[in-house]
């Protein structure tokens, strides 16, 4: 395990490499000593960081919890980061790539609670019941930590490489619509690069929302009504390039469209 210090001062690395929009050496390679909890740790110390500076926290985003995604990055085990009211935008904004390291979209789903949901036994069945609606998002990863060789120590440290999400406007209530089914096809500059099912995510979206009061439970923290989870991707994700126009078809559950400067 890594000690108090290291944990600060590694978040301190972190902290300047996303004010910098560059990237760091492996934590792992460095700390070969560290584990899952000090990278928790150390995400807490940034995000403790962030508040303190004003920065409102708005929810919670899921990763690596479809078959796509964890053969994308070699790691099968499912982490989480937190939001800020800052990183969300409607369908339709600009986002500028100079604001972040190794950008890429994912196709996901959030969900909006109507209650709090707190572990340590939540179920697919009670998240359904806390959902006040689904809505389609797109998620912009900003990864600080280099790529090659990443376990899920640096990407839980790293905020789970969360930059950005992109809102639709379409909501459904979870009976409303079978959210196993909702599809994703994913175009970039009109081309076609990914298409996926809501499926891919566990069997179900709802269950990283379980997975993570559960998870969340174990570090003294449940999940608030209002909060926004992003429950994980269900293709791998697609890297952009300013001038690059991504737009996503969710069927039932609408578009979304955004554009990279």
């Amino acid at each position: 395990m890594l000690t108090t210090e290291q944990i600060h001062e590694i978040a301190q690395e972190l902290a300047e490499a996303d004010r910098t929009h560059s990237v760091i050496p492996r934590i792992t390679a460095r700390h070969p000593e560290a584990t899952v909890e000090d990278s928790y740790a150390i995400q807490g110390v940034w995000r403790d960081t962030n508040l303190a500076a004003g920065r409102r926290l708005v929810g919670r985003k899921i990763g690596l919890t479809s078959k796509a995604m964890q053969q994308a990055t070699g790691i099968s085990e499912p982490d989480y980061g937190v939001m800020f009211d800052d990183t969300v935008h409607p369908s339709g904004a600009e986002i500028r790539v100079d604001d972040f390291s190794n950008v890429r979209v994912e196709v996901e789903l959030a969900f909006v609670l109507a209650r709090p949901l707190s572990g340590p036994d939540c179920t697919l069945e009670d998240a359904l019941a806390a959902i006040e609606h689904a809505v389609p998002a797109l998620e912009v990863l900003n990864s600080h930590i280099e790529l090659e060789g990443r376990t899920i120590v640096d990407t839980i440290s790293d905020n789970a490489a969360y930059g950005a999400m992109v809102l639709g406007d379409v909501r459904r209530r979870p009976d409303e619509v079978d959210l196993r089914w909702v599809p994703g096809v994913l175009s970039r500059n009109g081309e076609v690069e990914e298409t996926g099912v809501a499926a891919g995510v566990l069997g179900h979206p709802a269950t990283g929302v379980a997975w993570l009061a559960n998870k969340v439970h174990q570090h003294g923290d449940r999940l608030e009504a209002g909060e926004i989870i992003l429950a994980g991707s269900f293709t791998r994700p697609l890297w952009v390039s300013k001038g690059d126009t991504i737009h996503c078809d969710y069927a039932e559950m609408g578009t979304i469209t955004c554009h990279f400067v």
